[in-house]
């Protein structure tokens, strides 16, 4: 039995079937196992799972989910198990039973990634298989997570995003409006101020869980060995730290990528990016981030994602970056990549209507909460103008707030045009937003056109923040040189501050281009000062910056 994926070639990619000489070339990778029907080969939050391979008998893949345990695919004689999981090290997100008695090849997680690193088309084989079977556990809501919260609590939608964002399957049950709700809350002794509610691997209840408790639970933090020297340590996940992590893994560096809330970054929250070369049809942010993710650790790179580093001792070698919680990481050199965030406006009342109202993506699931009604988009950047042609497909109307005289220094020409001849979009140039107001959600707002100095109030509940961008360098200070605004200054930038830096240049030649006031310590992307805000141009910076730590390596 195999669910329907798309097409019968997709279904086929999904669910293959192992040629015998296929199967010869796996044999050495694993042992030959004996298996009885009902036997359990692995349960949901496992971690290290193997693979198996049906040599004959059957085996059922199980999900469980809040109404009991169902049976997501069968596999047969020649085919294998396994998803994502396999190569990311998370926790295991069913129960693989045995249906049929017989003899199954297993094969470890680390024996499966040797193969995939080997044998090109064994690897183009597993990985196509794997990422089709995360996609059809994602659009079916399958997999060990259900999210029980409201359309109406920030937090609900935080988690929402958490999971999303991380590629993670879950259920999600709205508690305003499911039939069922009640019986949940009282199965599970849930309250009201508990919402939203987290229900982890069929066993863990968690009440409001911060994104870090959450990661936790769900394996994504990955094992920190701190008694290992990395190689490099890349702290962030956007299009430049997810570049660096496929360039030092795929060369043989030992890697750790530290994220602390979901790859992808600014870019992750971009509905659709159309001047990415090699996509002419565009891409999602989140699928592009996805495809990278997966890359790094085929490859072999080591994800944590959750957790936030919040110092670095930078008078010592090895680094060391200490983490929030508690964790250390030694490292031979760091790629720092973890960007920017939007800037938020300076209206009263801000904080209170963020998650209920006011929002930083604009990602199909902002769009549902809005379909039909009128909203703002704040920013004059290519992200704030494809959020504004991907709302307008839904919205009644978008009016889009650029505090600029033009969009032509910010935004792409393509969106430009699109903005200008889209009757769904009223662009207000020179205008920013004023006031908000609303009881427990965002209802009115109040926006100013400095140009002629009128202000103007209008009942809307959606207001999409894309304006700006400010480093997230805070933990660094004290340790590297820093522009007046707080971005990372690099290579000749640094020339005519050498001797006065935190920390004193201390080797006979220059930084090298990339190369903070700290040797062997790099930024990259929108962290880096005079970058330029491209998801190319982050993707070029991190590889570079790895042909760049391995010189800087040498001299160590």
């Amino acid at each position: 039995m195999l669910p329907t994926i798309n097409t019968p070639d997709r279904q086929a990619e999904a669910f293959p079937v192992l040629t015998p000489a296929q199967m010869d070339r796996l044999r050495p990778y694993g042992n030959i196992r004996s298996v009885q029907a009902g036997e359990v080969l692995f349960e949901p939050g496992k971690v290290g799972m193997s693979c198996f391979v049906v040599l004959s008998g059957n085996l059922d893949i199980a999900v469980s989910g809040l109404s009991g345990e169902q049976v997501f695919v069968t596999y047969g004689p020649g085919q294998f198990s396994g998803e994502v999981v396999l190569i990311s090290g998370a926790r295991a997100l069913s129960r693989g039973r045995v249906a049929e008695p017989g003899e199954f090849l297993e094969i470890g997680a680390d024996a499966l990634r040797t193969v995939i690193a080997k044998d090109p088309e064994l690897s183009d084989l597993f990985m196509r298989a794997f990422l089709l079977r995360r996609v059809a556990m994602i659009s079916g809501g399958l997999g060990n997570v259900a999210v029980l919260g409201s359309q109406h609590s920030s937090n609900t939608l935080r988690l929402r995003e958490f999971l999303t964002r991380n590629g993670h399957p879950f259920r999600y049950i709205d508690l305003d409006s499911d039939k069922t709700s009640q019986e949940l809350l009282d199965r599970f002794d849930i309250q009201l101020e508990d919402i939203p509610v987290v229900i982890c691997s069929g066993k863990s209840v968690l009440r409001n869980p911060t994104n870090q408790r959450l990661a936790e639970c769900l394996g994504f933090a990955g094992q920190i060995d701190e008694h290992r020297v990395y190689d490099v340590a890349i702290v962030g996940a956007g299009p430049a730290g997810l570049a660096a992590a496929v360039y030092a893994a795929s060369e043989g560096l030992d890697a750790v990528v530290v994220e602390s809330e979901f790859p992808g970054g600014q870019a992750g929250a971009s509905s659709k990016i159309e001047n990415y070369v090699g996509f002419p049809m565009g891409i999602s942010g989140q699928e592009l981030a996805g495809r990278a993710v997966v890359q790094a650790e085929k490859f072999g790179a080591q994800m944590t994602i959750g957790q936030k580093v919040v110092k670095v001792k930078c008078d010592q070698r090895p680094y060391e970056l200490t983490l929030e919680n508690g964790g250390l990481i030694e490292t031979r050199s760091i790629v720092i990549a973890s960007g920017a965030q939007y800037n938020k406006p300076n209206v009263q009342n801000l904080e209170r209507f963020e998650g209920q109202g006011i929002y930083y993506a604009a990602t199909a699931m902002e769009a549902q909460l809005c379909t039909g009604e009128e909203i703002v988009v704040i920013g004059g950047g290519n992200s704030a103008g494809q959020a504004a042609v991907f709302l307008a497909e839904t919205v009644r109307k978008v009016y889009m707030l650029v505090r600029g005289k033009e969009l032509s220094e910010t935004m792409s020409r393509y969106l430009i045009q699109r903005i200008v001849e889209n009757p769904g979009i009223e662009l207000h140039l020179q205008t920013e937003i004023v006031a908000l107001a609303g009881d427990s959600r965002l209802n009115q707002v109040t926006w100013l056109n400095r140009a002629i100095g009128e202000e103007s109030v209008h009942d809307i509940g959606h207001v999409f923040v894309m304006a700006g961008a400010s480093p997230r360098t805070d933990w660094l200070r004290g340790c590297l040189a820093l522009d007046k605004q707080g971005f990372i200054l690099t290579g000749r930038d640094l020339d005519p501050i050498l001797d006065s830096a935190p920390l004193k240049w201390p080797l006979s030649r220059p930084p090298q281009m990339l190369e903070t006031s700290l040797p062997a310590v790099f930024a990259v992307g929108d962290i880096r000062s005079g970058n330029v805000k491209r998801v190319a141009s982050a993707v070029g910076e991190g590889s570079i910056s790895i042909h760049l730590v391995h010189r800087a390596l040498v001299e160590m």
